[in-house]
C-alpha cells in the first residue's frame, strides 16, 4: 500500500491510526492496552522502522473519538477482534501482530481466528486467555486481579479520576508508570474522554466467555513477560505454551514493570524482531 492510513472504519465507527515508518515496509500492527492509546508504541515503533518495518498503531474501540459507543455489549472481545481484522483487511496483506495488556488479549484472538492474516504474534505481558484463566485457580493471579472488580463498579473510576486525581496518579506510579506517562494518561485518556470506553472493556468481561474467545494459536509466537509486573503473575506466562501449536518462545524481562513498551522499548523491539525476522529477505543470502 503506497498511501498512509490515518483512519479506518468498521461497524459504523471511525478509528485513528498512527501509520509510520517506511511506506514500503512489511506491516506490523501494534495494539495498545489500558489505559493507553496508540502513542504508547512510539518508542518501540522507532526501532522497528530502523529495521525496515512499517507500523500501524490504532486507537482502539472506546479510545478513538469516533468509536466510543455507549454501554458494555459493544466492547465484548469479538467486537474488538473484528475491529482489528478490519484494519488488517484495509492494510491488504498479512501482518506481524503485537499486543500489550488488553491489546494482547485481542491479539491472541485475532491470531487464533485469522491465522492466514498473521505472519507472527508477539504478546506482551498478558498470557493466552486460556492460560490466564488457568492461572486464576493455580496461582495468586486472582489476588493480583482485584482491580478488575473496582473497574466494574459503574462510575467509580470516573469519579476517582475527577475527585482524586492525585491518588490515581500515585497508584499509576506504583504500577511502574513514570511522571511523563501519568501526564499522558491524564491528557489522552481522562481529558480526551477515553476513560469510560477503556473501562468498558473490563465491564464487558461478564458478557464474554474468555475461554472461548481464543482457540489455540498456530502462528509463530513469542510471549514477553516482566518480573516486576504488579498485575500479572508468571504462572500465566508459563502456561501459555499449552495454547500455542506453532513455534513458541517465552521471553522473561527482569526488573521491568508492566509497562514494557515504555520502560524497555529497545529490548521489546529486539524480541519482536527476533520473532519477525528481517523485514526483507537478504538478496545475498541466496547467492
Amino acid at each position: 500500500m503506497s498511501q498512509r492510513i490515518d483512519t479506518f472504519t468498521h461497524a459504523g465507527f471511525e478509528f485513528l491510526v498512527r501509520d509510520t515508518g517506511p511506506i514500503d515496509g512489511v506491516p506490523v500492527v501494534l495494539l495498545h492496552g489500558f489505559p493507553q492509546r496508540g502513542s504508547s508504541w512510539d518508542k518501540v515503533a522507532a526501532h522497528l522502522h530502523a529495521a525496515g518495518f512499517r507500523t500501524f498503531a490504532p486507537d482502539q474501540r472506546g479510545y478513538s473519538p469516533g468509536a466510543r459507543p455507549k454501554g458494555r455489549k459493544p466492547y465484548r472481545v469479538p467486537e474488538l477482534v473484528a475491529d482489528v481484522a478490519a484494519l488488517i483487511e484495509r492494510i491488504g496483506e498479512p501482518v506481524h501482530l503485537v499486543g500489550h495488556d488488553w491489546g494482547a488479549i485481542v491479539a491472541w484472538s485475532v491470531a487464533a481466528e485469522h491465522p492466514d492474516s498473521i505472519r507472527t504474534l508477539t504478546a506482551v505481558s498478558v498470557a493466552h486467555p486460556g492460560a490466564f484463566l488457568k492461572s486464576m485457580t493455580s496461582s495468586t493471579q486472582l489476588f493480583h486481579s482485584w482491580y478488575m472488580a473496582l473497574f466494574n463498579i459503574t462510575g467509580a473510576m470516573e469519579l476517582i479520576s475527577r475527585r482524586a486525581p492525585r491518588q490515581l496518579a500515585v497508584a499509576l506510579r506504583r504500577s511502574g508508570m513514570d511522571a511523563e506517562m501519568v501526564r499522558t494518561f491524564q491528557r489522552e485518556i481522562v481529558e480526551d474522554g477515553a476513560l469510560p470506553g477503556g473501562l468498558a472493556w473490563y465491564r464487558a468481561l461478564p458478557l464474554t466467555d474468555l475461554r472461548a474467545s481464543a482457540g489455540k494459536v498456530a502462528v509463530p509466537t513469542t510471549m514477553v513477560w516482566s518480573t516486576d509486573d504488579v498485575a500479572l503473575v508468571r504462572k500465566g506466562a508459563e502456561l501459555t505454551e499449552r495454547f500455542v501449536t506453532g513455534d513458541y518462545r517465552l521471553e522473561i524481562l527482569h526488573g521491568v514493570s508492566h509497562w514494557i513498551p515504555d520502560q524497555a522499548p529497545d529490548v521489546l523491539a529486539e524480541a519482536i524482531l527476533d520473532r519477525t525476522g528481517p523485514a526483507r529477505p537478504d538478496p545475498a543470502a541466496g547467492a
